[in-house]
């Protein structure tokens, strides 16, 4: 047991639901790059579109914003879970 702080890393006591939240939050991270780097890479996808109308690159473009769209979505509902069930 540590006497100068009781809640560091190395104390046996620390409960164990604080260890399931940061892991957790790991994946709320992952998803906002994830849709970060989809919203980005298809408007330079959907950029290129636009000089190349006969190209596939403009649906490209649209499935990567809407899949980048869909992971800040997913990251957004899931930090708002992990934080209204932290609080209770």
């Amino acid at each position: 047991m540590s006497l100068g702080k009781p809640n560091s890393s190395s104390d046996p006591m620390k409960p164990s639901s604080e260890v399931p939240v940061s892991h957790q939050s790991r994946s709320v991270m992952i998803a906002r790059i994830v849709g970060i780097v989809c919203v980005a890479g298809g408007f330079m996808l959907g950029i290129q579109g636009l000089d190349h109308p006969g190209s596939p690159l403009l649906p490209t473009a649209l499935g990567m914003i809407v899949a980048g769209l869909a992971a800040q979505i997913f990251a957004l509902v899931r930090s708002w879970y992990l934080y209204s069930h932290r609080s209770t």
